[in-house]
């Protein structure tokens, strides 16, 4: 039985140093020198290195895995639409509100957002989930 409703939120801030996004760099295959290189950076419209978009957005799986609702969680699907940059080394806030559940199907919608260190909406979009159950 699901235990939440409508309106729910829960939220975390987290500052991802040059070090983890460096991590998150290899991980990924992502050479894309906007993330790592200060040099780089300096000659494009951000000026510094920028967080990688997903792993930004991967505070919002940690939420939904670990808080609400949490364990056994299972994602569906994710939409996200990047809007402003989260820098490297500076504090970025991840969201998720309940926006509606079906409790028949056992699949809840989400608001996620996550918000740059100014307070800005730098990411959003929509998840969507299901709660497993356990077998005994």
């Amino acid at each position: 039985m699901i235990e939440f409703k409508v309106g729910d939120k829960v939220s975390q801030s987290k500052c991802f140093s040059y070090e983890e996004v460096q991590q998150f760099s290899i991980l990924s295959d992502d050479e894309n020198p906007i993330h790592y290189d200060k040099d780089y950076a300096k000659k494009t419209i951000f000026k510094k290195p920028i967080n990688q978009g997903f792993l930004s957005a991967s505070l919002i799986g940690g939420l939904l895995g670990s808080k609400l609702p949490g364990e056994g969680t299972v994602y569906l699907s994710q939409s996200l639409f990047f809007k402003k940059p989260i820098y490297v080394n500076e504090f970025v806030k991840a969201e998720i509100e309940i926006i509606s559940i079906n409790l028949d199907k056992r699949i809840i919608r989400f608001c996620t957002v996550c918000y740059n260190e100014a307070g800005d909406i730098a990411i959003e979009g929509e998840a969507l989930v299901t709660v497993i159950k356990l077998h005994d």
